[in-house]
């Protein structure tokens, strides 16, 4: 009984090492290929890199953290780049507040041949009020609410469409795609993946974060924590319903806990297929 209680202090050790430290701080750019049945073959092959829940000012998560995955994200190459909401957060535990404008200037050495769009999550809204959304608009980089942004891809136009935040705000879907013209490829930008149950058929694909996949996906856990009206439907990953297609991010920091387990933080990089 001894040596089986030694074997699971052990264990337990090494489990709280890798959610306090290890796996935190790792940093995956894992590549996806995606076939889209409303996307059009003159975007066939279009790479698409995703940041999402930076959550600036945790432990592990400071101003070297966001160097890091504009290095991460360049070393890509991707064709577009989405920020998907979530850039400071001074609440998790043992976090140190960063100024918004700071996390922004390191987010300005971004940049792809079709563009940088931006979308607000929940922290960016509940702790800067409208600061973060100066800040990175002063950058340079777009920031959409509601509304719709056309860009030029391989001679053609390809629609970016953001959403305000579910939680904080009021997520319009049909406004931001009222100026989008019929049969135009498009994608919209959401940090929370709930809103996906408003788009329409018509979006080739949905870009979102904030469940962190869970954080700590461990089953009996993840369920309560995860921050979706929907359980662990939208917890990562591509998901497919009804012929829409939604791909959520496990997003870079960490919320309320600075810990993560079975869902290492990352950045994916889309491979969008005719």
């Amino acid at each position: 009984m001894r040596r089986a209680a030694a074997l699971l202090a052990g264990a337990a050790a090494v489990a709280l090492a890798r959610a306090a430290w290890w796996e935190p701080r790792r940093l995956d750019v894992p590549e996806h290929e995606l076939r889209l049945p409303s996307w059009p073959r003159r975007l066939d092959g279009l790479r698409v890199a995703l940041v999402s829940d930076l959550h600036t000012g945790a432990p592990g998560a400071g101003l070297d953290r966001t160097g890091e995955v504009v290095a991460r994200v360049r070393a890509a190459r991707p064709d577009l780049i989405a920020l998907l909401g979530d850039f400071v957060d001074p609440t998790v535990v043992g976090a140190r507040p960063v100024a918004p404008a700071d996390v922004a200037a390191r987010l300005a050495g971004l940049s792809a041949p079709v563009g940088v769009v931006a979308v607000l999550g929940n922290h960016d809204w509940s702790h800067t009020g409208h600061g973060m959304a100066q800040a990175l608009r002063d950058a340079g980089v777009t920031l959409l609410e509601n509304e719709a942004l056309r860009l030029e891809a391989r001679g053609g136009p390809l629609w970016i469409a953001g959403t305000a935040d579910a939680t904080t705000r009021d997520p319009r879907v049909g406004q931001a795609l009222a100026g989008v013209p019929a049969g135009d490829p498009v994608i919209v930008l959401s940090h929370d993946p709930d809103v996906f149950r408003y788009v329409p058929k018509r979006v080739a694909l949905t870009l979102s974060g904030h469940t962190h996949g869970g954080q700590v996906d461990v089953p009996g856990l993840r369920e309560r924590v995860i921050p979706s009206r929907f359980g662990t439907r939208y917890k990562a990953g591509h998901v497919v319903e009804h012929d829409r297609h939604l791909f959520v991010s496990r997003g870079i920091g960490t919320s309320q806990l600075p810990v993560r387990l079975g869902a290492p933080p990352e950045i994916p990089v889309l491979t969008l297929r005719s």
